[in-house]
């Protein structure tokens, strides 16, 4: 849980806190529509599922449409609607 790590220095965070403190941050406002560019790409595997559970929970929660791009399609399945493209091309699979 974040709270338990309010008191630590961003040096003392692993890659997985820093995105989940992100995420809050710009929920903090609470926008409509939240974007998210690659929120998982220097992350490993685990982490970025973590991650990408933690940003659909948030969204359901708040009625938030968040449009995330990724080139993990292990990722993109975990979200509602996927929007494909591939040589310029845009596909809905």
């Amino acid at each position: 849980m974040l709270a338990l790590k309010r008191k630590l220095y961003p040096k003392q965070m692993s890659g997985g806190e820093h995105q989940r403190t992100a995420i809050v941050r710009a929920l903090v406002n609470k926008p409509s529509i939240l974007y998210a560019d690659e929120p998982t790409g220097a992350l490993d595997s685990e982490t970025g599922n973590s991650v990408i559970k933690f940003l659909v929970k948030c969204a359901h929660e708040q009625g938030l449409t968040v449009l995330l791009v990724t080139h993990d399609m292990g990722i993109a399945k975990q979200c509602d609607q996927i929007i494909k493209m591939q040589n310029g091309k845009i596909y809905m699979p």
